[in-house]
């Protein structure tokens, strides 16, 4: 652990570090939710460790509290966690190793983590990134909802004191530097307009997946270069094997 964290620059471990206490904040209170609901403490616990995300938990406990069957409150929380597939396949470089190994680095794939996996370009500082951000999510999460669980109903109303945007918040920021980028503003953009206009059509966690029609609006990325052109002399032909096929040969005026 201590390599991982000699291999990121402070500023992205202050991130992280922000990161885990905005995460804090929504764990002690799914925590206090879950039991000032009437469910038993070791519920959320046991949902925190084995499912390990936020949204998926906060919409599961809502759909038991409110009378829904444990079948619907399962099927609302895959189809929010659906949106990790396709993350998946973008940090899958970060999970190396055995088997074991890569078993549990996907159970600490979360948006946060992905998102500080997307930033760095350095395969090592991407592997660091994961790791350190997952399992520091891991541990931060778990304690706070104990913590939350504990607590009962002294949080009460999570709405009133703002920590439903706690993530929300925190995402963006993450996301802000990215947006620099034309082809990503226009696909981040297309992606939220699709999101709103289904939000009230569809169910909960769809509008997020169907937010990736937003990639369908970024275009293909311009040429880095034009063809390299390569001047052959007037006194003869160049040598084939110095002149890539993908070149375009020309003579020399």
């Amino acid at each position: 652990m201590r390599s991982l964290l000699r291999t990121l620059e402070c500023a992205t471990l202050r991130d992280i570090a922000l990161v885990c206490c905005a995460d804090a904040l929504v764990g002690a209170s799914f925590g206090a939710i879950s039991v000032s609901g009437g469910l038993p403490l070791w519920v959320p616990v046991a949902m925190s460790v084995l499912v390990f995300a936020g949204g998926s938990q906060f919409a599961a406990v809502g759909i038991v509290l409110s009378g829904g069957g444990a079948l619907a409150a399962v099927v609302t929380g895959l189809v929010l966690n659906a949106r990790l597939l396709p993350f998946g396949f973008t940090v899958a470089d970060a999970l190396d190793g055995p088997r074991w190994r890569r078993l549990l680095g996907a159970q600490l794939l979360t948006d946060e983590s992905a998102a500080f996996t997307l930033l760095e370009s350095d395969p090592r500082r991407r592997r660091a990134a994961y790791w350190v951000c997952g399992l520091a999510l891991f541990a931060v999460w778990n304690v706070a909802v104990v913590v939350g669980a504990a607590a009962g109903g002294l949080i009460g109303d999570t709405d009133a004191l703002g920590l439903d945007a706690a993530f929300p918040a925190v995402l963006l920021a993450l996301v802000l530097p990215a947006l620099g980028d034309r082809r990503t503003r226009t696909a981040a953009l297309a992606g939220a307009a699709v999101a709103v206009a289904a939000t009230p059509y569809v169910p909960a966690g769809l509008p997020v997946l169907l937010a990736l029609a937003g990639l369908l609006f970024a275009g293909r990325p311009a040429a880095t270069a034009a063809s390299e052109v390569v001047c052959e002399p007037a006194s003869g032909p160049v040598p084939q094997e110095t002149v890539p096929l993908t070149e375009e040969v020309r003579r020399c005026p």
